[in-house]
């Protein structure tokens, strides 16, 4: 399975131990996994690339049937996916666009510094660095 889906073998035992794929062992304690186990590696792969953490990969995956994928339940993956790409794009985005007016200093306490002190919240603190040691 792991020359087949192009992972590591440590990879694959990895992913049957977090409840992602499922096989069986022979008599000769050789684990086998049915065909459908390759293109359920290739969607993980695609989502641990798009970030889409470990836990909902495999809330997916649980409603699943053991067989195939069927294009349906593609279609469901990805739209549920492409909801938490858009929140993550939007979250990047504004983000990148504040950090503009950041010069870096390292005191962390100015009046215009959207990424730690939204709004100078910490004025009310008084003055200095309140949040350089954290």
């Amino acid at each position: 399975m792991a020359k087949r889906s192009g992972v590591a073998v440590s990879t694959v035992h990895f992913y049957e131990r977090k409840g992602l794929i499922e096989g069986w062992r022979t008599s000769g304690n050789q684990r086998r996994y049915p065909r459908s186990i390759l293109r359920r590696i290739a969607i993980i792969r695609i989502a641990q690339q798009a970030g889409i953490p470990l836990a909902t990969i495999r809330e997916h995956m649980k409603k699943m049937t053991n067989g195939p994928i069927t294009a349906a339940q593609w279609n469901e993956l990805s739209e549920a996916w492409r909801a938490q790409l858009n929140e993550r794009i939007t979250s990047l985005v504004q983000l990148r666009d504040r950090m503009e007016t950041c010069i870096g200093c390292g005191c962390l306490s100015l009046g215009d510094c959207p990424l730690r002190n939204p709004e100078d919240a910490l004025a009310a603190e008084g003055p200095g660095a309140h949040l350089l040691n954290s």
